[in-house]
């Protein structure tokens, strides 16, 4: 057998590159899967107490045309009794359940409908601007939300805010409360 004496050399030269290849392909994997995460976000969430604007902030959600967005009250355990939209000329609403629906020349607050409201979830979907005699031209609309849980009605307002270009998440999620972290909502005096 022949011994190679060249190849100690190389070994030596070769021991840095494998660890500096393997910084660099890591380092770039994990902006890449970041980057694409943030991107891909399918979850947003905020307390009931933030979401009713209790700190003194507007909450937003915003709906694009590419997909819908969802406002969950699943995880606060409320339940949808009636909404507003201020501006329904470019955003459509769906529910996952039955909601109280008020139209006519007679509204009525104690029929079936809203005695048995049970939506858990507002889907929008922004549409193409439908003309609206009337109604201004706006570049942003208000949801308001009216929801009752733990034997107790809250009212929630968002601004809804018009996206063009590619969804950041496909949910917002309204979360109870939280109990024992001072600081996390305002408190509003009785």
């Amino acid at each position: 057998m022949k011994n190679n004496t060249k190849s100690s050399g190389n070994t030596a030269k070769n021991s840095y590159f494998l660890p500096i290849a393997s910084l660099i392909f890591s380092v770039a994997m994990f902006l890449l899967v970041g980057r694409a995460v943030a991107n891909n976000a399918v979850l947003r969430s905020i307390f009931s107490c933030q979401a009713q604007g209790l700190g003194g902030l507007i909450p937003t959600i915003n709906v694009w045309y590419q997909q819908g967005t969802n406002l969950s009250f699943i995880p606060a355990g409320e339940v949808i009794k009636k909404v507003w939209l201020n501006d329904p000329s470019q955003v459509t609403m769906d529910f996952d359940g039955p909601v109280c629906m008020q139209f006519g020349p007679k509204p009525n607050a104690s029929s079936g409908d809203c005695k048995n409201s049970a939506a858990n979830v507002i889907q929008l979907r922004r549409i193409q601007k439908l003309n609206i005699p009337g109604l201004p031209n706006t570049n942003n609309t208000l949801l308001t939300v009216v929801t009752e849980g733990q034997g107790r009605n809250k009212l929630y307002t968002f601004r809804v805010i018009y996206g063009t270009d590619n969804p950041e998440y496909h949910t917002l999620a309204i979360f109870p409360d939280p109990s024992g972290q001072e600081g996390a909502c305002a408190t509003v005096s009785q």
